[in-house]
C-alpha cells in the first residue's frame, strides 16, 4: 500500500510539516525505519527519530524545529496503532464451518461465524455472526461466544461461560476453569463442586496462557474493555470493572472486587475477598492484603503509597553505609565505657587516699 503525507494526516486528523506529497508504503520503528517507512516519536526519542532513515515523522504538536517530513498529532502513539490496522495485511479467513470441524447437537452458529478445522463446538453452545473459531478450540456446552469476537488455536471456554461481542481470546488460555475450592477433613482435601461461570463483557482481551476460574456459584466476571496480559491467574468469584490493565504474572484471589480503570502491574498479587477502589494503579510486584480505596497509587510489599515506597528504596540504598556507621559508633561507645571505668577507679584510689586508707 502506497499513501500521501497528505492522504495519512487526513486519516488521523494530523497537520503537515514539509512535503505533503512524500509517499510512504509502510511502517517501522526508529532504528529499522528505511525510506518509504513511516515512524512516530514521542520524547525522550524525537532527537533519535530526527537523524532516522524514515520518509517521515509522526510527532506531538508542540515539537519544535523538526527536520523532516512530519505529521504533528495530539497522541502519536495512538495515531500510529490506527496506521498500523490500514497498513498491515487483511488476513483472508472464509466464513461457514469447516467439515473436520465437531459440531455437537443443538448448536447456533450463524452464517456469518466462522469455525475452522479441528474446533470443537459442544452441545448447546451459540456461535454469534462475525465470531471466529480457530483450529483446536474448545467451546464447552451451553456456552455463547459473541458478535465478532476471535478465539485463537488451543483456547477452552467451558460449559456456560459467556464471552461479549468484540473479545479477543489468545491462544491456550482457559476461560471457565474449575475455581480452586476444597474442604479439609481429617488431612483430606475434598473438591467444592464449582457451578457457576464467567462472564466477559464486551471489548476484553484476554492475554495467552490466561486461566480465568469459573465461580463457585453465581458468575465470574470481566468487566467490558478491560485487557488482560498472558499469564494472568484470576480466581472464581472475582468481580473485575471496566476498563482494567492487567499485567502478566498477575493473580487475583477469588472473591476479589476490583472497580474500574484500575492497573495492575507485573507480578501483583492480592488476597481474596477483599475490595479494591477504582482509578487506581499498583506497580509491579506490589502485594495487596486488605480493602483499598479508590485513586490509590501503591508499591511494595507491605503496600505502602508509592512515594513513601520511593523513599524507602532510596532509604535501602543508604543500609551498607549506614551499618559502617553504626558499627564505628559502637566501637567508639565501647572506648568510652573502658574510659569510664579507668576514671571510676581513678576516683576510688584518691578517696582511698584522702582517707588515708592507701
Amino acid at each position: 500500500m502506497e499513501k500521501t503525507l497528505q492522504e495519512i494526516a487526513g486519516l488521523i486528523g494530523g497537520e503537515i510539516i514539509g512535503d505533503g506529497s512524500t509517499k510512504i508504503n509502510g511502517l517501522s520503528n526508529i532504528k529499522l525505519a528505511r525510506e518509504g517507512d513511516l515512524i512516530f516519536a514521542v520524547p525522550p526519542h524525537i532527537d533519535e527519530a530526527k537523524i532516522s532513515e524514515a520518509s517521515a515523522v509522526l510527532i506531538p504538536p508542540d515539537t519544535q524545529d523538526f527536520p523532516k517530513s512530519a505529521i504533528k498529532v495530539a497522541d502519536p502513539r495512538a495515531a500510529f496503532a490506527k496506521l498500523m490496522e490500514l497498513f498491515m495485511p487483511k488476513l483472508e479467513i472464509p466464513t461457514g464451518i469447516n467439515p473436520k470441524a465437531h459440531i455437537g447437537k443443538n448448536v447456533k452458529i450463524s452464517d456469518t461465524a466462522t469455525i475452522m478445522p479441528f474446533a470443537v463446538v459442544d452441545d448447546g453452545a451459540e456461535i454469534q455472526s462475525g465470531a471466529i473459531i480457530y483450529p483446536h478450540v474448545y467451546i464447552g456446552q451451553h456456552a455463547t461466544i459473541g458478535e465478532d469476537t476471535v478465539i485463537y488455536s488451543s483456547a477452552t471456554v467451558r460449559e456456560f461461560c459467556k464471552i461479549g461481542k468484540r473479545c479477543v481470546i489468545h491462544s491456550s488460555a482457559v476461560i471457565g476453569s474449575d475455581g480452586f475450592g476444597f474442604t479439609t477433613a481429617d488431612g483430606v482435601h475434598t473438591k467444592v463442586p464449582q457451578v457457576g461461570n464467567v462472564i466477559i463483557e464486551d471489548d476484553v482481551e484476554v492475554g495467552a496462557h490466561v486461566g480465568i476460574d469459573r465461580a463457585a456459584m453465581g458468575s465470574t466476571i470481566i468487566g467490558h474493555g478491560t485487557k488482560i496480559d498472558n499469564l494472568v491467574h484470576i480466581g472464581h468469584n472475582c468481580k473485575i470493572g471496566a476498563n482494567c490493565l492487567i499485567v502478566a504474572q498477575t493473580g487475583i484471589s477469588g472473591s476479589t472486587t476490583v472497580g474500574d480503570n484500575v492497573t495492575f502491574g507485573g507480578q501483583v498479587g492480592t488476597v481474596g475477598h477483599i475490595t479494591i477502589g477504582g482509578n487506581s494503579v499498583y506497580a509491579a510486584r506490589s502485594g495487596i492484603t486488605k480493602n483499598m480505596p479508590e485513586g490509590f497509587f501503591g508499591a511494595g510489599f507491605p503496600l505502602q503509597s508509592h512515594g513513601d515506597w520511593l523513599k524507602t528504596q532510596a532509604a535501602y540504598k543508604k543500609l551498607p553505609e549506614l551499618v559502617k556507621k553504626i558499627n564505628s559508633l559502637e566501637r567508639e561507645l565501647e572506648g568510652m565505657a573502658e574510659l569510664k571505668q579507668e576514671i571510676y577507679w581513678l576516683k576510688y584510689n584518691v578517696e582511698m587516699i584522702k582517707g588515708g586508707y592507701l
